[in-house]
């Protein structure tokens, strides 16, 4: 099985942190969250993970290698300048029918193998793996009608959205709706396909965390010391 890391963003909103580290490089314990996530792969079947990579590149290149280590193989695709997360696939020229694709700094004990054949059942062009997660809005919320009269005022209410976990599986069809030599991200991609193709979820409810944030940072370092067996089914070594 095959899998793309995307590993290219700058990670702005860990700053100042991510101005010497790519964020899949960032701590959880002992162990850098590129290291978890590649480990978790190999678990489930993974052989060949491709990482996209731009920003402080030589870091993860150096610090995962060829893979041996991990028992698989690793290689790597270099953007020159940002692309997106979508576009950055087209410069991958050995994709495979089906593969993964996902966030190099998502923590979650999703289990990718089930996922993948979860993909392949349902028939789907593009699986997006959800999750649901509770925003709170901290404002008083109004609404009103047509005429902008006021109806209800909702104060600090906690809204429940279905959102994307950063992991996704692919058929190679897919790529044919990204257009070459430009910018493209997946919100883009999915609008491109959803009238014309299949792209359907894959709702998960036990872990996730996209570390991109502070507060899921700090959020994913007490999880990972708390329930280190969970993350790494495999074992660490």
């Amino acid at each position: 099985m095959r899998a793309v890391l995307l590993a290219g963003g700058k990670g702005t909103r860990l700053l100042p942190y991510t101005v010497v580290f790519p964020k899949s490089l960032m701590p959880l314990g002992d162990m850098p969250v590129i290291e978890v996530v590649v480990r978790q792969l190999r678990h489930y079947g993974v052989d060949h993970i491709t990482l996209a990579v731009g920003h402080l590149a030589e870091l993860l290149m150096t610090f995962l290698g060829d893979g041996s280590r991990f028992g698989l193989k690793i290689d790597y695709s270099r953007e020159d300048e940002p692309l997106g997360t979508a576009a950055p696939l087209l410069l991958i020229k050995d994709l495979p029918e089906t593969f993964l694709v996902m966030n190099g700094d998502v923590l979650t004990t999703l289990n990718y193998r089930d996922l993948v054949q979860a993909h392949a059942v349902r028939r789907n062009d593009l699986t997006i793996a959800s999750y649901e997660r509770d925003v709170k809005i901290d404002l008083g919320v109004l609404e009103t009608d047509g005429g902008g009269v006021v109806r209800d005022y909702i104060e600090k209410p906690t809204m429940r959205y279905k959102v994307s976990m950063g992991v996704y599986v692919f058929n190679r069809a897919a790529l044919d709706y990204i257009p070459p030599n430009r910018y493209f991200d997946f919100p883009d991609l999915i609008k491109a396909m959803m009238n014309e193709r299949v792209v359907g979820t894959y709702p998960y409810g036990d872990v996730w965390l996209d570390i991109g944030r502070h507060e899921d940072f700090e959020r994913a370092q007490e999880l990972f010391a708390s329930r280190r067996a969970e993350f790494l089914p495999g074992g660490s070594e």
